[in-house]
């Protein structure tokens, strides 16, 4: 996603491998002098009150989870409610990445939004920016990892461990709450690609769903590259077994491979993909507003809605 070329751009600008990722990531911050053409996602860099609202998810039916297509979009800050409506009445996308505040994902600018998105008749996909390993293996257990925490940094690879799963975990649910989500809501964690995943991620976003699962008032999705999809999908199988939870975690794939805007979310070639994401960082048009934005297509009108499965 768009906001982890902003923070790769801070780690890695002195590096040639990503001079173009930090010339993107720069445009994000002067929107009108963006010049990067639109391009295929790359294969391979790419507390608060605990009061939920009453208001249950609308329940619809899923009128074939392996068929739907339904276009979103997200966008790393929130573009303003004219831009917002000027697109919704647009016609071409049906939902929008809903970014909570969160350890790498700082940018609060969607917090507050979720009621007048509803009245814009958006469909939302709530996503939790947890932490990332850049291309590290974690030391959690380090001192570089105690001086972090000491110095205040929330988002670093020293800190992805089982017990900052759990601490995430409660934040997202904290936070999905204040912003007035509903029971069932379900939230992503953002976990980007990985060449090889280290033990303390999957411990880290294992965690992470546990807490979630046991809290009981939200759902667990993941956003995770096609890379590492399988691996993250199965590991949560686990945590939902081991919770005694009959449920599927919702899962949303990022690969540009072979994508088209008119193909399902399980053409991305995982049969458990729930969304997938094959375009980053395209400058787009709507009714005269222009943005950059990630492009992606669903099986339902709504990522983060409770859905009932058809039985007719």
């Amino acid at each position: 996603m768009n906001h982890i070329l902003q923070t790769l751009r801070e780690k890695w600008r002195h590096s040639a491998a990503v001079t173009g990722l930090a010339a993107v990531s720069a445009a994000l911050a002067v929107p009108h002098m963006w010049t990067v053409e639109p391009q295929v996602l790359p294969e391979v860099v790419i507390s608060a009150t605990e009061r939920v609202a009453e208001i249950p998810v609308e329940v619809a039916a899923k009128t074939a989870s392996t068929t739907g297509r339904h276009m979103g979009f997200d966008t790393n800050v929130y573009p303003g409610d004219k831009a917002m409506r000027a697109w919704r009445e647009s016609g071409k996308y049906e939902w929008v990445g809903y970014y909570l505040p969160a350890p790498c994902h700082k940018d609060n600018s969607w917090a507050g939004k979720r009621e007048r998105l509803v009245d814009m008749k958006w469909g939302m996909a709530v996503i939790y920016v947890g932490q990332q390993t850049w291309g590290r293996t974690p030391r959690p257990s380090s001192k570089a990892a105690q001086k972090a925490l000491k110095s205040g940094a929330s988002c670093n690879a020293d800190l992805v461990s089982a017990a900052r799963g759990r601490i995430d975990g409660d934040d997202a649910v904290a936070k999905a709450a204040t912003d007035g989500f509903p029971k069932g809501t379900v939230i992503f964690l953002d976990v980007e690609r990985m060449e090889k995943m280290p033990q303390a991620m999957r411990d880290y976003y294992r965690a992470w769903a546990e807490r979630v699962l046991a809290d009981g008032r939200y759902r667990v999705g993941v956003y995770v590259h096609a890379h590492n999809a399988e691996d993250v999908h199965d590991d949560l199988q686990q945590v939902f077994a081991s919770a005694r939870n009959t449920e599927e975690p919702t899962i949303w794939v990022a690969s540009g491979h072979n994508f088209s805007r008119d193909k399902a979310p399980t053409d991305v070639g995982h049969t458990f993909a729930d969304v997938w994401q094959g375009m980053l960082d395209v400058m787009e048009s709507n009714n005269g507003v222009r943005l950059p934005i990630d492009v992606n297509v669903a099986a339902v009108p709504s990522p983060s809605d409770t859905y009932a499965i058809a039985t007719d």
